[in-house]
């Protein structure tokens, strides 16, 4: 006869799939009135705008202190009646020079949004219509500007390259200035991001290098994002929801390691330098901080608008370094203990660093103060003003 036995059913407790949120990222502190009382007036501006976010519980006067700025000045009336400055569109101006001369127009149209200057001033005015027919599939060789080939036979493959290049940063500067939502540079951020995709779903984002003579250098169909590509991304918040899947694509891409090789490309029959082509990931370590301290925040503000920062682990520990060599007032001071004003060569970073024009005292440390609360800002993370 079989033998029947009763086995106990286990219990099982039911587990939640839902794992509980992180704790909240710490407050970061900003010295808002430290600021105002020690800062140039662009920074005292933004400070209030943008990091502390007072701007409707102020006075209206304090929407005329970009325009009190005499470098600020200084730079938009060297601009001609046109909008552009000395008939260059992507030069910077040399370290030695001392009042912006030989800027070109879309360094200085973005240094005067990064002064606090509305799109709606005067100067911008006129030099936004230029930046806005640079947009277009204009074969006028006029339009390259300081990049027009002085050889009447040139390559198509150098021209359209150029073209690529002028209209990246043109719509970086405007899209810098608030223009997300016209529709042309929302034509022109939709091919950008889609060509950006296209690379970077290919075979060629994973080995871009071919062998020409003794040098690796880029394929001539590699397409990878550019400074000017991202920052226009960056300033279309907007625009990025509805790219997700470039955007993932995108956050990939930006943290691999950086390569080795320098950035030339073939294009057509010629190696040409791309010192704006962007291969990876920027600030890998502690290292690429203290090399370029202004180029870091400038990576770490372009990642936080691209909502990319809190994401990655070895750029949150780069920020939190800044934020720990703040004092107990929330200025920040070299980790070095230097008292020399950091300084960058990095032509993205140029219209961005420094804003402050004193030199000396505790002054020279605005910038790099203004930056790290903005970063937080863009970032999410929440901001005690002291």
């Amino acid at each position: 006869m079989a033998i029947e036995l009763e086995v106990p059913i286990p219990v099982v407790t039911p587990v939640s799939i839902f794992a509980p949120p992180p704790p909240p990222p710490p407050a970061v502190d900003f010295p808002l009135e430290w600021v105002l009382n020690n800062a140039a007036s662009p920074v005292q501006y933004r400070a209030i705008t943008e990091v502390a976010r007072l701007g409707g519980q102020v006075t209206p006067g304090w929407s005329n202190l970009p325009y009190t700025y005499r470098p600020a000045i200084e730079l938009a009336l060297q601009a001609d009646v046109n909008g552009v400055w000395n008939q260059s569109i992507l030069t910077t101006p040399s370290a030695r020079a001392a009042h912006f001369e030989g800027v070109g127009t879309v360094p200085a149209f973005r240094r005067l949004t990064e002064y606090g200057w509305d799109k709606e001033s005067p100067p911008l005015v006129h030099s936004r219509r230029v930046l806005f027919r640079l947009l277009q599939e204009d074969v006028d060789r006029a339009n390259l500007f300081e990049l027009a080939p002085t050889r009447a036979k040139v390559e198509e493959e150098l021209l359209l390259a150029h073209r690529r290049t002028v209209r990246e940063a043109a719509g970086a500067a405007l899209a810098g200035a608030g223009f997300e939502g016209d529709p042309r540079l929302r034509g022109l951020a939709r091919r950008t991001i889609e060509r950006i995709a296209e690379f970077l779903r290919s075979p060629l984002a994973e080995k871009p290098w071919i062998r020409v003579g003794n040098k690796q250098v880029l394929h001539p169909e590699a397409a990878p994002p550019t400074f000017h590509a991202l920052h226009l991304i960056a300033h279309m918040p907007l625009f990025q929801g509805e790219y997700h899947e470039a955007m993932e694509l995108l956050y990939a891409y930006l943290s691999r390691p950086l390569p080795r090789q320098e950035p030339v490309q073939l294009v057509g029959t010629q190696l040409v330098n791309v010192p704006h082509v962007v291969l990876g990931d920027h600030l890998p370590h502690r290292n690429a901080v203290e090399q370029d301290i202004p180029a870091a925040l400038a990576w770490l503000e372009l990642m936080a608008r691209l909502g990319f920062l809190r994401r990655n682990e070895i750029w949150t520990k780069m920020y939190e370094r800044f934020v720990d060599d703040c004092d107990r007032r929330g200025i920040w001071h070299p980790h070095n203990k230097g008292t020399t004003l950091p300084k960058t060569s990095n032509p993205y970073v140029w219209p961005m660093f420094p804003l402050e024009q004193v030199l000396g005292g505790e002054e020279r440390w605005s910038d790099v103060t203004f930056r790290i609360g903005l970063i937080a800002r863009l970032s999410g993370r929440p901001v005690e003003l002291i």
